[in-house]
């Protein structure tokens, strides 16, 4: 079976198991293939439901998990996005073709050979001009492009990050998994239009620890 083959048979079951609701969506995964964003030791697991590591401790979600997530957020095509957690930029690149050419993805990864390597992940698929990657403390949003339209955070988070209500539009969702460093649950926040947040708790996932200020603190950080 070829890799367009596998592909589509990924993305049917991620439509048979409810994980792609729509067609805006199917498309994105039809045009991103995963395989372009695992390690070389990992190709032949690239079609499988399942996360797989990519170095540094990181990893790439399941394709159920990005589908989900990416439902979740509505995007809108011309939406201004940021994403907290590049790793391989899987994810990024699925949001950069849903938001075209006049949206744009802003992508925080705290490791610089993650973000090294989801650049030139992005660059195999030449489609993707819309994309700024910023190597940095993602926990505390990106200031510079405030405010988002979208909101993504793919990294265990302990709480709410302040940045959420500060850098996100009014009428604007954010998706993020908040809880423990063993278990948390994705949490989807909307913002009215006149600036009043509304937060819903969905499922249960595992996800590496979001690290920095508002985050989670390296094992041989000292500070409270």
């Amino acid at each position: 079976m070829n890799t367009v083959s596998k592909n589509m048979s990924l993305i049917n079951y991620l439509k048979k198991s409810g994980f792609i609701k729509t067609k805006k969506v199917e498309d994105a995964f039809l045009n991103v293939d995963r395989s372009l964003f695992v390690l070389p030791q990992h190709l032949d697991e690239a079609y499988e439901d399942k996360p797989l590591p990519i170095g540094f401790g990181q990893t790439i979600s399941a394709p159920s998990i990005v589908a989900y997530m990416t439902e979740l957020l509505e995007v809108d095509e011309g939406n201004k996005i940021l994403e907290i957690g590049t790793g391989s930029g899987y994810q990024t690149a699925i949001l950069s073709y849903l938001v075209k050419e006049r949206g744009l993805i802003i992508s925080i990864e705290r490791i610089r050979e993650l973000s090294e390597m989801a650049y030139k992940n992005l660059e195999k698929l030449s489609l993707y001009k819309n994309v700024k990657l910023i190597v940095g403390d993602g926990s505390l949003g990106y200031e510079e492009d405030k405010p988002y339209d979208r909101i993504i955070i793919t990294a265990a988070t302990p709480s709410i990050p302040n940045f959420i209500n500060t850098q996100l539009k009014n009428n604007g969702i954010a998706v993020l998994p908040i809880g423990t460093l063993d278990e948390q649950r994705l949490a989807i926040i909307k913002k009215d239009e006149f600036g009043k947040i509304e937060i819903h708790y969905d499922i249960s996932v595992i996800f590496v620890p979001l690290i920095g200020y508002y985050g989670f603190k390296l094992s041989n950080d000292k500070t409270n």
